[in-house]
């Protein structure tokens, strides 16, 4: 017998469960790993189930090597032949017996992203587009979401209505899906689409493989789509036992297609249904736990749990409100510092954020400290390529060094190839002159390609002669605007990378604030200072990371920092409704149960070029039941605006200009404009192409009204 007493009761209930059907709801931290191990343990121990008749899916492979680490160490049995892996992984297996019946030979080729680049790159070719018109990201995308809709690439074109963009994204489907039937590849799409479709078309193959199992088990079912639900409902059919685990509250991934109307509804698709609560959680603390709570309770679309822990301390969960981001990441550095300096290891902190660009700030904290870091599963800010391509952009204008040049000529594209800057690199050595000065005092070359060359210097000029006489903010502004940077990442619809570059203005308005004497060499120093500060001490970091990186993780002591309405809960998601909102409550519940024993919460005031707007409070911090927080230094009502107007003075002491929709103003960077709407402060202004529409603080002096003859 399976020793279960180690387990508490409900933890028992669910590994000893006779039922067909069986879903847990498993909440934070509360062991739901070891019930299914001890629950696959039980099966093959205790009822003598063949151990090849047990399959359980996970959504990684570490997870998939964990269960059966876990399990062989229970059995004391080194040869378990149960089923564990991800779904793909099934798939493939599955596949590789049966896909002759599919037109397809046994060994089929798999393809990852690169494989799909390179279809792509061909088709772009063949068609006659290109990553500026769309990005391979983007066109994946495109492919993906038809499959699953299963859409084939004669109706993507029927529904492409004539419209010359659609139609050429669908003729890229057509080559991509012909050349994958061509070298019989299948991507990850199609291992879940082709199986299914296998399933449904042959019942032979399908009764083979539902006989093949008798007890299925799924994890993390609450991120499961609609194509991977189906797939795990025909291997069950109606005879096999069903075991799901999941928890609806931590259902995060629906960008991805993951429904939590799958779990919820679970009891419903199979009777009889018996559902099991976890309830009892191992890793926060009280306070943690049940300011949690009081947060996810808000979400009206859940299944009710409380859930309780014995772990006790007098630690309130801390909230601080920064005058600044700069501010915020000094004070948690500090925090920080401060406990390593007790005896803490740093690989006891965490750092999380809703959006990748917010690691900027923290991450010059923790340098401005000398303090270790990571970024789990990102890259570093000021090593994103959107910042590297922004800055390189601010250093042709200060420098013109050859790298720079080098990496910004095609970025966006401009159709200069390599044998065009080999030219281009031999003429200037020939000159003594770098690339850029090569260009501008010979024309090298003719028709359309001199033309391009003569555009890009008269840009950079233009920009140069600017420099002394605007903000170099504003001037990156316009760079990203007239280089046709911002148009790209826009079409592309790359939302975190254009938070990126804001984030970037952001950074350089900050660095003028605080230093109003500064150059543009000199903040293009420092960046070089921080982009080189990389700690060898490769044992003992801080983790940062989204709170979609953290899932399933757990730290000692964890700071969730951007904590402002428009960034957590994020402004798309505002705009969906309660739907979105309830999405993100989930995603700040994930968030404050991956601390174990303390939890910071900060947020920032200011001006945010990022939303456009001043900074407030997340609305999810006044869902914390106050006798589970502590507020330290929270803002008062005026807050100071020096973020915003370049002064230290609140905004009730700001004498400015008053805008009304209608106004005629002047820009000095963007020229004339029209004001269509004035809102908190904020003057929305509309300017001629290729500018577009821009957000500006009212009483800024970078503008003005146009006075007009009466």
């Amino acid at each position: 017998m399976i020793d279960l007493n180690k387990l508490n009761k409900n933890q028992k209930e669910a590994v000893l469960s006779d039922s067909q059907y069986v879903r847990i709801i498993a909440g934070a931290g509360s062991g739901k790993t070891r019930v299914l191990v001890t629950r696959i343990a039980h099966l093959i121990n205790d009822l003598n189930v063949y151990p090849n008749k047990i399959l359980a899916i996970t959504f990684t492979n570490k997870a998939a090597n964990e269960m059966k680490d876990r399990i062989r160490r229970i059995l004391k049995d080194e040869n378990t032949s149960s089923w564990i892996s991800t779904i793909h992984s099934l798939c493939v297996r599955i596949l590789r017996e049966d896909i002759l019946s599919m037109g397809y030979p046994r060994n089929f080729t798999v393809m990852d992203s690169d494989d799909q680049r390179v279809i792509l790159k061909e088709a772009y070719k063949e068609i006659g587009v290109t990553t500026q018109n769309y990005s391979y990201s983007s066109m994946l995308d495109y492919i993906s979401n038809n499959k699953s809709a299963y859409i084939s690439y004669d109706r993507a074109l029927v529904l492409a209505g004539g419209f010359f963009n659609e139609e050429n994204k669908a003729k890229v489907y057509e080559y991509y899906v012909k050349r994958q039937n061509d070298m019989y590849a299948l991507d990850f799409d199609d291992l879940l689409l082709v199986t299914v479709k296998m399933f449904k078309k042959y019942t032979e193959i399908l009764n083979k493989w539902q006989n093949r199992f008798s007890h299925i088990h799924v994890d993390e079912f609450q991120d499961i789509d609609n194509i991977q639900y189906e797939l795990i409902s025909l291997l069950a059919g109606v005879n096999n036992h069903l075991y799901v685990v999941g928890d609806p509250d931590q259902t995060i991934y629906t960008w991805r297609g993951a429904d939590v109307n799958i779990i919820m509804n679970f009891e419903k698709d199979f009777k009889p249904c018996h559902t099991i609560i976890l309830n009892e959680n191992y890793r926060s603390t009280k306070n943690i736990l049940s300011g949690a709570n009081s947060l996810i309770k808000n979400n009206k679309y859940r299944v009710e749990k409380d859930l309780y822990t014995n772990k006790v301390n007098d630690e309130m969960i801390t909230f601080y409100s920064a005058p600044s981001e700069e501010y915020e990441a000094s004070w948690i550095a500090q925090k920080i510092s401060d406990d390593y300096e007790k005896g803490k290891n740093y690989k006891n902190f965490a750092i999380l954020y809703r959006s990748n660009y917010l690691s900027r700030s923290i991450e010059k904290g923790l340098l401005d400290k000398h303090i270790p870091y990571v970024i789990y599963g990102g890259t570093k800010f000021y090593d994103r390529a959107e910042i590297k391509d922004a800055l390189s952009y601010l250093r042709m204008i200060s420098n013109e060094d050859d790298l720079s040049f080098n990496r910004i000529i095609n970025k966006p594209k401009r159709g200069i190839g390599n044998k065009t800057l080999e030219k281009i690199l031999e003429r200037s050595k020939v000159l003594n002159l770098n690339m850029y000065q090569t260009i501008k005092k010979e024309k090298l070359f003719s028709g359309k390609l001199q033309k391009t060359l003569d555009d890009f210097v008269s840009k950079i000029e233009r920009w140069k002669s600017l420099i002394n006489e605007n903000n170099v903010y504003e001037l990156l502004d316009l760079i990203i605007d007239e280089s046709g940077y911002r148009i790209m990442l826009e079409n592309d619809k790359e939302i975190e990378r254009l938070e990126n570059l804001k984030e970037l203005i952001n950074d350089i308005r900050s660095f003028s604030i605080e230093n109003p004497e500064s150059s543009l060499d000199e903040y293009l120093q420092m960046v070089s200072l921080y982009g080189d500060k990389d700690d060898d001490n490769k044992i003992d970091y801080v983790s940062l990371m989204t709170v979609h990186a953290s899932k399933g993780l757990e730290f000692d002591t964890v700071f969730v920092c951007g904590l402002s309405d428009g960034v957590f809960p994020s402004e798309r998601s505002m705009a969906d409704g309660r739907k979105g909102v309830e999405e993100e409550r989930r995603i700040a519940y994930v968030a404050f149960t991956r601390a174990m024993n303390k939890l910071y919460l900060t947020s920032s005031s200011g001006f945010s070029y990022v939303l456009s707007k001043s900074r407030v409070p997340s609305r999810f911090i006044d869902e914390i039941g106050e006798e589970f927080i502590e507020n330290v230094n929270q803002p008062k009502n005026d807050v100071s605006v020096k973020t915003i107007l370049n002064t230290d003075v609140s905004i009730d002491n700001v004498k400015s200009e008053k805008y009304k929709k209608g106004d005629q103003v002047y820009h000095k960077l963007f020229k004339e404009g029209i004001v269509i709407r004035v809102q908190s402060g904020i003057v929305e202004i509309a300017f001629k192409h290729p500018y577009g529409v821009k957000k500006l603080a009212e009483g800024h002096p970078s503008f003005s009204k146009v006075k007009t003859l009466s």
